[in-house]
Protein backbone atom coordinates (compact mmCIF):
# COMPACT_ATOMS: atom_id res chain seq x y z
CA UNK A 1 0.00 0.00 0.00
CA UNK A 2 1.68 3.13 -1.40
CA UNK A 3 1.56 6.02 1.24
CA UNK A 4 -1.10 8.54 -0.24
CA UNK A 5 -3.33 5.23 -0.13
CA UNK A 6 -2.26 4.83 3.85
CA UNK A 7 -3.14 8.36 4.18
CA UNK A 8 -6.86 7.97 2.64
CA UNK A 9 -7.45 4.96 4.85
CA UNK A 10 -6.44 6.26 8.00
CA UNK A 11 -8.75 9.20 7.24
CA UNK A 12 -11.67 7.42 6.57
CA UNK A 13 -10.93 5.28 9.68
CA UNK A 14 -10.92 7.94 11.45
CA UNK A 15 -14.00 9.26 10.52
CA UNK A 16 -15.76 6.20 10.59
CA UNK A 17 -14.94 5.48 14.12
CA UNK A 18 -16.49 8.72 15.18
CA UNK A 19 -19.52 7.71 13.33
CA UNK A 20 -19.54 4.73 15.63
CA UNK A 21 -19.03 6.68 18.86
CA UNK A 22 -22.55 7.89 18.04
CA UNK A 23 -24.31 4.90 17.08
CA UNK A 24 -27.12 3.90 19.40
CA UNK A 25 -29.21 2.52 18.29
CA UNK A 26 -28.93 3.93 14.70
CA UNK A 27 -25.52 5.16 12.91
CA UNK A 28 -23.61 8.15 14.45
CA UNK A 29 -24.13 10.46 11.99
CA UNK A 30 -27.89 9.44 11.69
CA UNK A 31 -28.74 10.17 15.10
CA UNK A 32 -26.69 13.36 15.53
CA UNK A 33 -27.95 14.72 12.36
CA UNK A 34 -31.36 13.80 12.94
CA UNK A 35 -31.28 16.37 15.48
CA UNK A 36 -32.03 18.82 12.57
CA UNK A 37 -35.56 17.53 13.01
CA UNK A 38 -36.60 18.35 16.80
CA UNK A 39 -39.37 20.38 17.32
CA UNK A 40 -38.66 23.26 19.83
CA UNK A 41 -41.28 26.15 21.27
CA UNK A 42 -39.51 29.17 20.25
CA UNK A 43 -36.95 27.86 17.56
CA UNK A 44 -35.24 25.22 15.22
CA UNK A 45 -32.30 23.41 14.99
CA UNK A 46 -30.02 24.85 12.25
CA UNK A 47 -27.81 22.06 11.26
CA UNK A 48 -26.53 18.96 12.97
CA UNK A 49 -23.23 16.74 12.51
CA UNK A 50 -20.53 15.28 14.13
CA UNK A 51 -17.16 16.68 14.87
CA UNK A 52 -14.27 14.42 15.16
CA UNK A 53 -11.52 14.75 17.54
CA UNK A 54 -9.17 17.76 17.08
CA UNK A 55 -11.24 18.70 13.84
CA UNK A 56 -13.31 21.66 15.62
CA UNK A 57 -12.34 25.46 14.31
CA UNK A 58 -14.38 28.03 15.22
CA UNK A 59 -16.28 30.57 12.65
CA UNK A 60 -13.16 33.05 11.75
CA UNK A 61 -10.36 30.54 12.56
CA UNK A 62 -8.77 29.52 16.10
CA UNK A 63 -6.38 32.17 16.25
CA UNK A 64 -4.47 31.63 19.56
CA UNK A 65 -6.60 29.41 20.54
CA UNK A 66 -5.76 26.55 18.27
CA UNK A 67 -3.78 23.95 20.79
CA UNK A 68 -7.15 24.48 23.32
CA UNK A 69 -9.72 23.15 20.09
CA UNK A 70 -7.11 20.36 18.82
CA UNK A 71 -7.65 18.43 22.45
CA UNK A 72 -11.31 18.35 21.64
CA UNK A 73 -13.05 14.93 22.17
CA UNK A 74 -15.09 13.97 19.18
CA UNK A 75 -18.54 15.54 19.91
CA UNK A 76 -22.08 16.05 18.08
CA UNK A 77 -22.07 19.68 17.44
CA UNK A 78 -25.83 21.34 17.14
CA UNK A 79 -26.86 25.10 16.03
CA UNK A 80 -29.81 26.12 16.71
CA UNK A 81 -32.08 29.56 16.32
CA UNK A 82 -34.72 30.69 19.20
CA UNK A 83 -36.89 33.59 18.52
CA UNK A 84 -39.15 33.57 21.50
CA UNK A 85 -40.49 37.41 19.97
CA UNK A 86 -40.56 38.51 17.13
CA UNK A 87 -37.32 41.07 17.35
CA UNK A 88 -35.48 37.80 18.87
CA UNK A 89 -33.21 36.08 16.72
CA UNK A 90 -30.78 34.18 19.55
CA UNK A 91 -28.33 32.03 18.74
CA UNK A 92 -27.29 28.64 20.62
CA UNK A 93 -24.72 25.93 20.05
CA UNK A 94 -24.89 22.56 21.60
CA UNK A 95 -22.13 20.57 22.11
CA UNK A 96 -22.81 16.46 23.15
CA UNK A 97 -19.84 14.44 24.09
CA UNK A 98 -19.28 11.02 21.81
CA UNK A 99 -18.45 9.19 24.88
CA UNK A 100 -17.54 9.22 28.09
CA UNK A 101 -20.74 11.95 29.02
CA UNK A 102 -20.67 12.11 32.78
CA UNK A 103 -24.56 12.68 32.80
CA UNK A 104 -24.51 16.30 33.20
CA UNK A 105 -24.92 19.65 31.27
CA UNK A 106 -22.94 22.66 32.10
CA UNK A 107 -24.05 26.04 30.54
CA UNK A 108 -21.58 28.40 29.83
CA UNK A 109 -21.44 32.66 29.99
CA UNK A 110 -19.66 34.99 28.78
CA UNK A 111 -18.63 38.78 29.40
CA UNK A 112 -19.18 42.05 28.08
CA UNK A 113 -22.33 42.11 25.46
CA UNK A 114 -21.28 38.90 24.43
CA UNK A 115 -22.12 38.62 21.01
CA UNK A 116 -21.01 35.58 19.87
CA UNK A 117 -20.66 31.93 20.95
CA UNK A 118 -18.28 31.50 23.56
CA UNK A 119 -16.49 28.44 22.31
CA UNK A 120 -13.33 28.84 24.08
CA UNK A 121 -14.79 28.74 27.22
CA UNK A 122 -17.01 25.93 26.37
CA UNK A 123 -13.57 23.58 25.29
CA UNK A 124 -13.02 22.90 29.24
CA UNK A 125 -16.71 21.88 29.89
CA UNK A 126 -16.66 19.58 26.91
CA UNK A 127 -13.73 17.84 27.86
CA UNK A 128 -14.50 17.17 31.33
CA UNK A 129 -17.28 14.70 30.47
CA UNK A 130 -20.44 17.86 30.08
CA UNK A 131 -22.83 18.73 27.66
CA UNK A 132 -22.16 22.11 27.07
CA UNK A 133 -23.86 24.88 25.06
CA UNK A 134 -23.53 28.60 24.95
CA UNK A 135 -25.39 31.51 23.32
CA UNK A 136 -24.52 35.13 21.75
CA UNK A 137 -27.55 36.32 24.28
CA UNK A 138 -29.42 37.76 20.90
CA UNK A 139 -27.48 39.99 18.53
CA UNK A 140 -23.37 40.04 17.19
CA UNK A 141 -20.71 42.13 18.15
CA UNK A 142 -19.77 42.63 21.56
CA UNK A 143 -21.72 45.75 21.54
CA UNK A 144 -25.22 47.40 22.51
CA UNK A 145 -25.44 48.94 19.00
CA UNK A 146 -29.13 47.33 18.92
CA UNK A 147 -30.35 49.68 20.97
CA UNK A 148 -32.76 51.51 20.99
CA UNK A 149 -34.73 50.18 17.05
CA UNK A 150 -35.07 46.61 19.08
CA UNK A 151 -36.02 46.76 22.85
CA UNK A 152 -36.46 42.98 22.80
CA UNK A 153 -33.02 42.07 22.02
CA UNK A 154 -32.20 44.06 25.51
CA UNK A 155 -34.48 41.75 26.98
CA UNK A 156 -32.71 38.60 25.06
CA UNK A 157 -29.18 39.64 26.42
CA UNK A 158 -30.55 40.73 29.42
CA UNK A 159 -32.27 37.15 30.64
CA UNK A 160 -34.12 35.52 27.97
CA UNK A 161 -31.29 34.27 25.86
CA UNK A 162 -30.26 32.50 29.05
CA UNK A 163 -33.97 30.47 29.39
CA UNK A 164 -33.92 29.48 26.54
CA UNK A 165 -30.31 28.19 26.08
CA UNK A 166 -31.14 26.57 29.44
CA UNK A 167 -34.79 25.16 27.93
CA UNK A 168 -33.24 23.98 24.07
CA UNK A 169 -30.22 22.21 25.69
CA UNK A 170 -32.13 19.89 27.65
CA UNK A 171 -34.48 19.01 25.10
CA UNK A 172 -31.65 18.23 22.84
CA UNK A 173 -29.58 16.54 25.67
CA UNK A 174 -32.58 14.56 26.40
CA UNK A 175 -33.68 13.35 22.24
CA UNK A 176 -29.89 12.48 22.01
CA UNK A 177 -28.96 10.69 24.94
CA UNK A 178 -32.68 9.31 25.92
CA UNK A 179 -32.50 10.78 29.13
CA UNK A 180 -32.62 14.29 30.69
CA UNK A 181 -29.29 15.34 32.60
CA UNK A 182 -29.19 14.50 36.19
CA UNK A 183 -27.66 17.71 36.77
CA UNK A 184 -27.79 21.11 35.18
CA UNK A 185 -24.99 23.50 35.97
CA UNK A 186 -24.20 27.35 34.76
CA UNK A 187 -20.01 29.04 35.03
CA UNK A 188 -19.57 32.08 33.90
CA UNK A 189 -17.63 35.59 35.04
CA UNK A 190 -18.42 38.93 34.27
CA UNK A 191 -21.54 39.42 32.58
CA UNK A 192 -21.21 35.62 32.59
CA UNK A 193 -21.90 36.08 36.71
CA UNK A 194 -24.30 38.33 36.15
CA UNK A 195 -26.02 35.83 34.02
CA UNK A 196 -26.01 33.16 36.17
CA UNK A 197 -27.54 35.75 39.24
CA UNK A 198 -30.17 36.43 37.05
CA UNK A 199 -31.20 32.82 36.42
CA UNK A 200 -31.49 32.06 40.31
CA UNK A 201 -33.59 35.06 40.04
CA UNK A 202 -35.73 34.53 37.42
CA UNK A 203 -35.35 31.10 36.62
CA UNK A 204 -34.82 29.01 40.15
CA UNK A 205 -35.84 26.00 37.71
CA UNK A 206 -33.18 26.30 35.17
CA UNK A 207 -29.71 24.96 36.75
CA UNK A 208 -28.96 22.88 40.35
CA UNK A 209 -25.96 24.98 40.84
CA UNK A 210 -23.96 28.00 39.48
CA UNK A 211 -20.85 29.34 39.74
CA UNK A 212 -20.80 33.31 39.01
CA UNK A 213 -17.63 35.04 38.83
CA UNK A 214 -16.79 38.67 39.28
CA UNK A 215 -20.52 39.53 38.54
CA UNK A 216 -21.75 42.57 37.03
CA UNK A 217 -24.99 42.76 38.52
CA UNK A 218 -26.23 46.75 39.44
CA UNK A 219 -24.92 46.89 35.46
CA UNK A 220 -25.84 50.04 34.45
CA UNK A 221 -25.80 52.06 37.63
CA UNK A 222 -21.78 50.59 37.40
CA UNK A 223 -21.66 51.69 34.13
CA UNK A 224 -23.02 55.09 35.05
CA UNK A 225 -20.19 55.06 38.06
CA UNK A 226 -17.16 54.29 35.77
CA UNK A 227 -18.27 57.13 33.24
CA UNK A 228 -18.32 59.04 36.34
CA UNK A 229 -14.46 57.62 37.89
CA UNK A 230 -13.26 58.18 34.36
CA UNK A 231 -14.24 61.87 34.11
CA UNK A 232 -13.36 62.61 37.42
CA UNK A 233 -10.13 61.54 36.95
CA UNK A 234 -9.58 63.43 33.99
CA UNK A 235 -11.18 66.16 35.07
CA UNK A 236 -8.35 68.50 34.25
CA UNK A 237 -5.56 68.58 31.34
CA UNK A 238 -2.95 67.52 34.58
CA UNK A 239 -5.18 65.89 36.92
CA UNK A 240 -4.82 61.77 34.63
CA UNK A 241 -2.06 59.88 36.47
CA UNK A 242 0.44 58.22 33.80
CA UNK A 243 0.46 54.70 33.30
CA UNK A 244 4.21 55.44 34.13
CA UNK A 245 3.97 55.95 37.71
CA UNK A 246 1.21 52.78 38.17
CA UNK A 247 4.27 50.97 39.28
CA UNK A 248 5.67 53.31 41.32
CA UNK A 249 2.30 53.84 43.23
CA UNK A 250 2.06 49.86 43.10
CA UNK A 251 5.57 49.44 45.19
CA UNK A 252 4.50 52.07 47.91
CA UNK A 253 1.23 50.19 48.48
CA UNK A 254 3.12 47.18 48.58
CA UNK A 255 6.04 48.01 50.62
CA UNK A 256 3.69 49.67 53.32
CA UNK A 257 0.43 46.80 53.13
CA UNK A 258 2.45 43.27 51.86
CA UNK A 259 3.89 41.92 54.80
CA UNK A 260 0.75 41.98 57.21
CA UNK A 261 -0.70 38.76 56.67
CA UNK A 262 2.73 37.29 57.17
CA UNK A 263 3.95 36.55 54.00
CA UNK A 264 5.66 38.86 51.43
CA UNK A 265 4.83 37.81 47.97
CA UNK A 266 3.26 40.55 45.87
CA UNK A 267 -0.46 39.69 46.81
CA UNK A 268 -2.59 41.25 49.75
CA UNK A 269 -4.72 38.83 51.29
CA UNK A 270 -7.09 41.02 52.75
CA UNK A 271 -6.65 44.60 50.93
CA UNK A 272 -9.60 46.20 53.20
CA UNK A 273 -6.79 45.91 55.49
CA UNK A 274 -4.57 48.11 53.83
CA UNK A 275 -5.02 52.15 54.61
CA UNK A 276 -2.55 53.76 52.37
CA UNK A 277 -2.49 57.14 52.16
CA UNK A 278 -1.83 58.28 48.21
CA UNK A 279 -0.93 61.43 49.96
CA UNK A 280 2.00 60.21 51.34
CA UNK A 281 3.56 59.80 47.62
CA UNK A 282 2.49 63.60 46.96
CA UNK A 283 5.61 65.52 45.54
CA UNK A 284 7.42 68.01 47.72
CA UNK A 285 8.92 69.87 44.57
CA UNK A 286 8.93 69.57 41.20
CA UNK A 287 6.83 66.66 39.43
CA UNK A 288 9.04 63.71 38.92
CA UNK A 289 8.20 59.71 37.91
CA UNK A 290 8.58 59.11 41.46
CA UNK A 291 5.96 61.06 42.87
CA UNK A 292 2.30 62.33 42.62
CA UNK A 293 1.19 66.04 41.83
CA UNK A 294 -1.40 67.14 43.94
CA UNK A 295 -4.34 66.70 41.24
CA UNK A 296 -2.71 63.27 40.67
CA UNK A 297 -3.04 62.33 44.58
CA UNK A 298 -6.48 63.12 44.49
CA UNK A 299 -7.37 61.09 41.01
CA UNK A 300 -5.78 58.02 43.02
CA UNK A 301 -8.13 59.02 46.10
CA UNK A 302 -10.95 59.17 43.61
CA UNK A 303 -9.75 55.73 41.95
CA UNK A 304 -9.97 54.24 45.43
CA UNK A 305 -13.33 56.02 47.04
CA UNK A 306 -17.01 55.35 46.20
CA UNK A 307 -18.50 57.78 43.87
CA UNK A 308 -20.30 60.28 45.80
CA UNK A 309 -23.25 62.94 44.42
CA UNK A 310 -21.13 65.95 43.61
CA UNK A 311 -23.08 68.50 46.01
CA UNK A 312 -24.76 66.41 48.10
CA UNK A 313 -21.85 63.57 48.90
CA UNK A 314 -24.77 61.07 49.02
CA UNK A 315 -22.55 58.22 47.86
CA UNK A 316 -23.64 56.54 44.20
CA UNK A 317 -22.04 53.70 43.74
CA UNK A 318 -19.97 51.75 47.03
CA UNK A 319 -17.48 50.06 44.59
CA UNK A 320 -14.29 51.84 44.12
CA UNK A 321 -10.67 49.73 43.07
CA UNK A 322 -8.56 48.13 46.52
CA UNK A 323 -4.57 48.44 47.13
CA UNK A 324 -3.22 46.26 44.65
CA UNK A 325 -5.02 47.08 41.71
CA UNK A 326 -2.88 49.66 41.07
CA UNK A 327 -0.72 48.04 37.76
CA UNK A 328 -4.53 48.50 36.08
CA UNK A 329 -5.58 51.29 37.42
CA UNK A 330 -5.86 52.07 33.46
CA UNK A 331 -9.02 50.03 33.34
CA UNK A 332 -10.99 53.00 35.12
CA UNK A 333 -8.93 55.91 35.11
CA UNK A 334 -7.21 55.93 31.48
CA UNK A 335 -7.42 58.65 29.14
CA UNK A 336 -11.42 57.29 27.56
CA UNK A 337 -14.12 55.60 30.11
CA UNK A 338 -13.91 52.07 29.83
CA UNK A 339 -15.35 50.47 26.34
CA UNK A 340 -17.95 48.45 27.23
CA UNK A 341 -19.74 51.05 30.10
CA UNK A 342 -19.08 53.54 27.00
CA UNK A 343 -20.78 52.00 25.32
CA UNK A 344 -24.25 50.29 26.95
CA UNK A 345 -24.48 54.04 28.40
CA UNK A 346 -24.46 55.62 25.04
CA UNK A 347 -26.77 53.34 23.66
CA UNK A 348 -28.99 52.54 26.01
CA UNK A 349 -28.77 55.35 28.95
CA UNK A 350 -29.14 57.81 26.12
CA UNK A 351 -29.90 55.55 22.99
CA UNK A 352 -26.88 57.82 20.71
CA UNK A 353 -24.15 56.11 19.74
CA UNK A 354 -22.25 59.28 18.69
CA UNK A 355 -22.98 61.16 23.11
CA UNK A 356 -19.65 62.26 24.29
CA UNK A 357 -18.86 61.56 27.42
CA UNK A 358 -17.39 65.12 28.21
CA UNK A 359 -21.38 65.99 29.07
CA UNK A 360 -22.21 63.21 31.54
CA UNK A 361 -23.18 64.69 34.99
CA UNK A 362 -22.69 62.69 37.88
CA UNK A 363 -25.11 64.22 39.47
CA UNK A 364 -28.18 63.48 37.33
CA UNK A 365 -26.79 60.64 34.83
CA UNK A 366 -26.32 57.70 37.30
CA UNK A 367 -29.48 57.73 38.62
CA UNK A 368 -31.02 58.46 35.06
CA UNK A 369 -28.91 55.35 33.88
CA UNK A 370 -30.53 53.39 36.73
CA UNK A 371 -33.97 54.18 35.31
CA UNK A 372 -34.02 53.55 31.83
CA UNK A 373 -33.26 49.89 31.42
CA UNK A 374 -36.25 49.17 33.83
CA UNK A 375 -33.88 47.66 35.87
CA UNK A 376 -33.07 44.79 33.17
CA UNK A 377 -29.47 44.92 33.53
CA UNK A 378 -29.76 45.34 37.63
CA UNK A 379 -30.40 41.93 38.54
CA UNK A 380 -31.45 43.45 42.33
CA UNK A 381 -33.59 40.64 43.55
CA UNK A 382 -31.72 39.37 46.33
CA UNK A 383 -34.39 36.68 47.47
CA UNK A 384 -33.41 33.62 45.95
CA UNK A 385 -35.45 31.69 48.37
CA UNK A 386 -36.95 29.67 45.23
CA UNK A 387 -33.90 28.86 43.76
CA UNK A 388 -32.39 27.91 47.24
CA UNK A 389 -35.57 25.52 48.41
CA UNK A 390 -35.09 23.37 45.24
CA UNK A 391 -32.10 22.51 46.49
CA UNK A 392 -29.51 25.66 44.44
CA UNK A 393 -26.41 26.45 45.09
CA UNK A 394 -24.68 29.81 44.37
CA UNK A 395 -20.64 29.82 44.28
CA UNK A 396 -19.65 33.21 43.64
CA UNK A 397 -16.16 34.24 43.84
CA UNK A 398 -14.16 37.42 42.68
CA UNK A 399 -10.95 38.82 42.22
CA UNK A 400 -9.26 41.22 44.80
CA UNK A 401 -7.38 43.38 42.03
CA UNK A 402 -10.50 43.45 39.95
CA UNK A 403 -9.79 46.54 38.51
CA UNK A 404 -13.01 46.60 35.86
CA UNK A 405 -15.93 45.23 37.96
CA UNK A 406 -14.92 46.55 41.48
CA UNK A 407 -14.82 43.86 44.16
CA UNK A 408 -17.73 45.13 46.33
CA UNK A 409 -20.16 44.07 43.84
CA UNK A 410 -20.46 40.43 45.05
CA UNK A 411 -19.74 41.25 48.48
CA UNK A 412 -22.67 43.43 48.40
CA UNK A 413 -24.98 41.25 46.47
CA UNK A 414 -23.55 38.31 48.92
CA UNK A 415 -24.40 40.11 51.82
CA UNK A 416 -27.58 41.82 50.54
CA UNK A 417 -28.66 37.79 50.15
CA UNK A 418 -28.12 36.63 53.52
CA UNK A 419 -30.08 39.67 54.83
CA UNK A 420 -32.93 38.86 53.08
CA UNK A 421 -33.19 34.71 53.01
CA UNK A 422 -31.41 34.69 56.71
CA UNK A 423 -29.09 32.27 58.21
CA UNK A 424 -30.43 29.55 56.29
CA UNK A 425 -29.11 30.81 52.84
CA UNK A 426 -25.35 29.56 54.13
CA UNK A 427 -26.28 26.67 53.87
CA UNK A 428 -26.64 27.24 49.94
CA UNK A 429 -24.56 30.17 49.07
CA UNK A 430 -20.82 31.09 49.51
CA UNK A 431 -18.25 34.12 47.95
CA UNK A 432 -14.96 33.23 47.57
CA UNK A 433 -12.51 36.21 47.17
CA UNK A 434 -9.08 35.55 45.14
CA UNK A 435 -6.18 37.61 46.53
CA UNK A 436 -4.33 39.15 43.39
CA UNK A 437 -6.44 38.47 41.30
CA UNK A 438 -7.87 40.78 38.08
CA UNK A 439 -10.82 40.59 36.75
CA UNK A 440 -12.01 36.71 36.06
CA UNK A 441 -7.93 35.75 35.84
CA UNK A 442 -4.72 37.52 36.10
CA UNK A 443 -2.91 38.83 38.50
CA UNK A 444 -0.57 38.17 40.78
CA UNK A 445 -2.43 35.87 42.94
CA UNK A 446 -3.22 32.02 42.01
CA UNK A 447 -6.35 32.18 39.91
CA UNK A 448 -6.79 28.69 38.80
CA UNK A 449 -9.00 26.50 40.82
CA UNK A 450 -11.75 23.37 39.74
CA UNK A 451 -14.83 26.10 40.57
CA UNK A 452 -17.61 22.74 38.60
CA UNK A 453 -15.29 20.23 40.76
CA UNK A 454 -16.11 22.46 43.94
CA UNK A 455 -19.82 23.18 42.89
CA UNK A 456 -20.90 19.48 41.87
CA UNK A 457 -19.47 18.43 45.04
CA UNK A 458 -21.77 20.38 46.97
CA UNK A 459 -24.38 20.12 45.12
CA UNK A 460 -24.62 16.32 44.29
CA UNK A 461 -22.64 15.25 47.59
CA UNK A 462 -23.74 17.94 49.79
CA UNK A 463 -20.10 19.02 50.86
CA UNK A 464 -20.51 22.57 50.92
CA UNK A 465 -16.43 24.09 49.70
CA UNK A 466 -14.88 25.75 52.70
CA UNK A 467 -11.06 25.67 50.93
CA UNK A 468 -10.88 25.33 47.92
CA UNK A 469 -6.86 24.84 46.17
CA UNK A 470 -6.18 27.94 43.21
CA UNK A 471 -2.90 27.80 41.41
CA UNK A 472 -0.92 30.30 39.92
CA UNK A 473 0.68 29.47 36.67
CA UNK A 474 3.75 30.43 34.76
CA UNK A 475 2.86 29.47 31.29
CA UNK A 476 2.19 25.63 31.99
CA UNK A 477 3.95 25.54 35.12
CA UNK A 478 2.47 25.65 38.87
CA UNK A 479 4.79 28.19 40.48
CA UNK A 480 2.21 28.65 43.32
CA UNK A 481 -0.94 26.77 45.27
CA UNK A 482 -3.17 28.83 48.02
CA UNK A 483 -6.02 27.80 50.04
CA UNK A 484 -9.43 30.33 48.67
CA UNK A 485 -10.74 30.67 51.56
CA UNK A 486 -15.10 32.32 51.99
CA UNK A 487 -15.42 35.47 52.66
CA UNK A 488 -13.92 36.86 55.80
CA UNK A 489 -11.45 34.76 56.06
CA UNK A 490 -7.98 34.83 55.39
CA UNK A 491 -5.37 32.29 54.17
CA UNK A 492 -2.79 32.43 56.56
CA UNK A 493 0.90 30.86 56.87
CA UNK A 494 1.53 28.66 59.40
CA UNK A 495 5.15 29.88 59.82
CA UNK A 496 6.78 26.40 58.39
CA UNK A 497 7.17 25.10 55.18
CA UNK A 498 7.25 26.74 51.59
CA UNK A 499 4.92 29.82 51.50
CA UNK A 500 4.35 28.71 47.91
CA UNK A 501 2.66 25.47 49.02
CA UNK A 502 -1.39 25.34 49.85
CA UNK A 503 -0.56 22.76 52.91
CA UNK A 504 1.23 25.12 54.64
CA UNK A 505 -1.56 27.33 55.04
CA UNK A 506 -4.67 27.51 57.18
CA UNK A 507 -8.01 29.67 56.69
CA UNK A 508 -8.61 31.94 59.21
CA UNK A 509 -11.36 34.38 60.69
CA UNK A 510 -10.19 37.87 59.97
CA UNK A 511 -12.72 41.10 59.54
CA UNK A 512 -13.30 42.59 56.22
CA UNK A 513 -14.51 46.29 56.09
CA UNK A 514 -16.22 46.89 52.88
CA UNK A 515 -18.15 49.74 53.30
CA UNK A 516 -18.16 53.11 51.68
CA UNK A 517 -15.30 55.36 51.59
Amino acid sequence: MNRRSLTLTSTALSLAMATLLFASPATAATACEALTQLSLPNGTVDAAEVVAAGAFAPPGGAGNAAAEYSRLPAFCRIMLSSAPTSDSDIKIEVWLPASGWNGSFQAIGQGGMAGSIPYRAMVPALVAGYATAGTDTGHVGNNANFMPQYPEKLVDFAYRAMHEMAVTSKAVIEEHFDRAPEWSYFNGCSGGGRHGLTSAQRFPDDFNGIVAGASSWNSMVMDAARVGINRLVNRTANSTIPASKYPMIHEAVMNACDARDGVTDGVLENPTACAFDYGALQCGGADSPSCLTAPEVQSAKALTSSLRHPITGEVLFEGHLWPGSELEWNTLGGPEPLGNALRRIKNITYGDPNWDPVDFDTATDVALADEVDGGLLGSKNFDLTPFFDRGGKLLMWHGWADPQVTPQNSVIFYENVLKTVGESAKDSIELFMLPGVSHCDDGPGPDTFDRMAALAGWVEQGQKPTRIIASRLEGEQVVRTRPLCPFGQVARWNGSGSTDDAENFACVAEPMDTRSR
